[in-house]
């Protein structure tokens, strides 16, 4: 099971909002997760999610996809 740190589109036409969550790779974008890790506000420009829960989920091995990666880099992950 490969795990995926990526985001989940919900909003309307134009105006999207995203979850940032820890999925199986083989599910579909906005199927199941396994946990909810942030949200993410495009249209705003604000990003929210627990560092420590991300954190969990990389040290056992999930891998972010490029997008997510390019947020927690833009918004200091520690």
């Amino acid at each position: 099971m490969a795990v995926k740190i990526r985001l989940q589109r919900f909003g309307a036409h134009k105006r999207p909002f995203y979850r940032i969550v820890a999925s199986e790779s083989t599910k579909p974008r906005d199927g199941k997760f396994l946990e909810i890790l942030g949200t993410y506000e495009p249209i705003d420009g604000v990003v929210k999610f627990d560092n420590d829960k991300v954190q969990k989920w990389i040290s056992n091995g999930a891998q972010p996809t490029e997008t997510v990666r390019s947020l927690f880099k833009k918004y200091n992950l520690k």
